[in-house]
């Protein structure tokens, strides 16, 4: 497509579009289209979900009857399983990897990257992304990223082995063990390209917030989808490039001989020539990133949250500014509180107590905003469709398993529990499944104006509730047994009588973790089914105010045909009644679309 500004008689100039014929390439492929774009991260994304979904399967299914045989292990582990039973080389690179795909290329790409591109130019009113181009290319970094992480699997001796977060020593030496040589360089090499597609797809939703919005949409007019979405790029911008800085060393490490991150190394006897170095400076450099990270995931969900629940209870977001206020001190916050990670690294407990507060004091803002959905759906006029459900069990989520951050907060308790299943039960709990229900929300809820046409209802309930049950019995117990001591990362506990009581309650949660895999069929199946056979959508199927409702259904270059709609009002103007409060502003509709202009005798709400 090529725009022509041509000068009307008045001075101003006007947008004249002259369509040409795509070809499938440039319309499935390369597109510079954010709305496909969008849809090209959300399918890679779920297709990343299903693998590292299916990884940790395999890896349940160990830990609830180590050594067993299961013909599952030989049909998909190949060398690494003997007699269907899983190599404990092959538990650690499950581990790894599973942890990998499902932060990085499931919860921050799929997440982020789909909703990012498909919303910031249809809420803020614009044509398109500031530049297509660029968003072309970030996607299909991250693309490239995917494919080299997947073909890890395939190497010799294995993929990455060394713990998602890929400590040193065993991710700086290639002959430390098995996952240390080709897997961990591929491991590497899939992370930088995934960094980059991170900055260049940040920079490019930044820029299109701040100069694409359409007349009328002033910062405070943004829905706070945008606003999350936004703050979320900027995250990512703060912290992505430690990370990228610690990779390069690692792999300078690795490869050429020097000591960022190694000292005083013994193999087999065999005194290496690495001095000085300290594995310390790396969690430093790691957890820059990786707790920012946390919020880089949850922070749009909690956008997205926020606007399907004030669309389903039919009532205005409840303390809109103190939302926006409560989104940017978490940002603040996120980049001061990593060292809670390294508790037991023989940190200075004076630094401890330091990073304690400032963890605590994230707290708040997180408080804020659960109060704040709870207050928007009191006294609502709920509409309990599949996307309000997940919405609702988003804050459940958030709420139970942020009280355990509470207790890994604080620098004296976590010791406790440090490197426990407590900490698997936290950080799935409030992270894992509380983002991933805000990104079935999203799909649920956006999926008509993603693809034109509606998923099916009724498929929708089953899929939360069964996910629901599952998920809080996977979860729920590990608190138990992380509080009873049980390690993390071990691939069988049977050495350690003292641990022979937990093995019914590790079994108990492989069983509903293979039930919340397999719920998850149902998803599968309505999503793709939809696509081309679901009930044709309306243009505004949920009566939302916001502006991606005012495009036509079909989509069409520049979102919008002729004129940018221009915005008169906040976006939450649902049971939006007269001064009088008799009617309604517009008559037998309680929500008032933000390009409505504001009538002589109404006022703008106070937000």
């Amino acid at each position: 497509m090529s725009v022509v500004l041509q000068h009307n008689e008045n001075g101003g100039a006007h947008e004249e579009h002259h369509e040409h014929k795509q070809t499938f390439i440039e319309k499935y492929i390369f597109s510079y289209d954010h709305k496909m774009i969008s849809k090209q991260y959300l399918i890679t994304g779920l297709i990343m979900g299903i693998i590292g979904i299916m990884m940790s399967v395999l890896f349940r299914i160990q830990l609830a009857w180590p050594g067993e045989s299961f013909w599952i292990f030989d049909a998909l582990l190949g060398k690494f399983s003997k007699d269907g039973v899983m190599d404990p080389s092959m538990y650690l690179a499950l581990v790894t990897i599973h942890g990998t795909i499902m932060v990085f290329f499931v919860l921050t790409a799929g997440l982020s990257g789909t909703f990012s591109n498909l919303l910031i130019p249809l809420q803020i009113g614009a044509r398109d992304m500031a530049s297509g181009f660029l968003n072309m290319v970030s996607y299909w970094l991250f693309f490239i990223s995917c494919t080299i992480m997947l073909s890890s699997l395939f190497v010799e001796a294995g993929p990455a082995s060394a713990g998602w977060t890929i400590y040193p020593p065993l991710s700086a030496l290639p002959q430390a063990i098995g996952g240390s040589g080709m897997g961990m360089t591929l491991w590497l090499i899939s992370m930088a390209f995934f960094i980059a597609s991170q900055i260049i797809a940040g920079l490019n939703y930044i820029v299109t917030v701040l100069n694409l919005r359409t007349k009328g949409m002033s910062m405070t007019r943004l829905p706070l989808t945008v606003w999350a979405l936004f703050v979320t790029a900027i995250i990512g911008l703060v912290s992505f490039p430690v990370l990228l800085s610690a990779a390069l060393l690692l792999i300078m490490d690795r490869s050429f001989g020097t000591s960022f991150f190694l000292s005083d190394i013994y193999i087999q006897g065999e005194v290496l020539a690495h001095q000085g170095g300290s594995p310390v400076l790396f969690e430093h450099l790691f957890w820059f990133l990786g707790h920012p990270e946390v919020y880089i995931v949850i922070l749009p969900a909690m956008g997205l949250v926020s606007e399907i629940m004030a669309t389903n209870a039919r009532k205005p977001i409840f303390g809109y500014r103190a939302m926006i206020a409560s989104i940017l001190a978490i940002a603040f916050l996120s980049t001061i509180v990593w060292g809670h990670h390294m508790f037991v690294s023989g940190m200075n407990p004076f630094l401890g107590s330091v990073f304690t507060f400032t963890t605590l004091l994230i707290a708040i803002p997180s408080a804020v905003k659960a109060f704040n959905w709870i207050t928007t759906l009191w006294k609502g006029n709920l509409q309990m469709n599949p996307a309000m459900l997940f919405s609702i069990g988003f804050v459940s989520t958030f709420i139970t398993g942020g009280l355990t951050g509470i207790i890994l907060g604080d620098s004296t308790l976590d010791i406790n529990v440090h490197d426990t299943y407590f900490v698997v039960a936290h950080f799935h709990l409030v992270m894992g499944i509380s983002a991933i229900y805000g990104l079935l929300a999203g799909v649920y809820h956006w999926f008509p104006k993603m693809f034109g046409r509606m998923m099916n209802k009724n498929l929708g309930y089953v899929h939360f509730w069964i996910t629901a049950i599952a998920a809080y019995g996977v979860f729920f117990p590990m608190h138990f047994v992380g509080l009873a001591g049980l390690p993390r990362r071990y691939y069988t506990n049977t050495a350690f009588p003292y641990f022979d009581d937990l093995a019914d309650v590790n079994v108990l949660i492989t069983v509903f973790a293979i039930i919340a895999a397999a719920v998850q069929v149902v998803f599968l199946w309505n999503f793709f089914y939809s696509i081309f056979y679901g009930k044709k959508a309306t243009q505004n199927p949920w009566n939302s105010t916001t502006l991606e409702w005012t495009t036509p259904v079909e989509h069409i270059h520049g979102n919008w045909p002729g004129e940018l709609p221009v915005v008169y009002r906040w976006p939450y103007d649902y049971s939006k009644m007269d001064k009088d409060e008799k009617d309604y502003v517009i008559a037998g509709q309680d929500f008032v679309p933000q390009n409505v202009p504001i009538r002589d005798n109404e006022e703008e709400t106070m937000h």
